[in-house]
């Protein structure tokens, strides 16, 4: 599996850091939603889906947190702790954000409007979906 990261630049001095993020310069898309979350303790898991075309870049603000990328074929866990790189999600990508340190704000930009139509919540579905069917 092949993970992308964005590396913004990082504007900083005395006054403190910076990071801008412009759509189809610095991100492959145009951004229609911006969303967050934060107080989720380290119990908590989010996800549990992914999308047939909407795209994402995840991107921790603050603190840090683990995301699960699953393809169908490959499951890999990626530590999100830098404000300044930012995780591509392609769709058709199931993800899952977990292990939230008490801190964590991460940030999501995305690709499209909210639509539940979008949405593969069953993972079964999801490996039919890619063509991974279980056997």
């Amino acid at each position: 599996m092949d993970i992308q990261f964005f590396n913004f630049i990082k504007h900083g001095d005395a006054r403190g850091q910076l990071v801008a993020i412009e759509e189809l310069k610095d991100i492959p898309f145009s951004i229609k939603r911006v969303y967050y979350m934060w107080n989720a303790g380290p119990e908590v898991r989010r996800g549990y889906h992914a999308h047939k075309k909407l795209q994402q870049v995840l991107i921790c603000v603050r603190g840090r947190c683990k995301i699960l990328l699953d393809d169908g074929t490959e499951k890999q866990v990626v530590l999100m702790d830098d404000p300044s790189k930012g995780l591509y999600v392609s769709n058709v990508m199931w993800r899952e954000m977990y292990d939230f340190s008490s801190d964590a704000v991460l940030m999501v930009l995305a690709s499209e409007y909210y639509d539940p139509s979008d949405y593969i919540r069953d993972y079964d579905e999801f490996l039919k979906f890619v063509g991974k069917e279980k056997k």
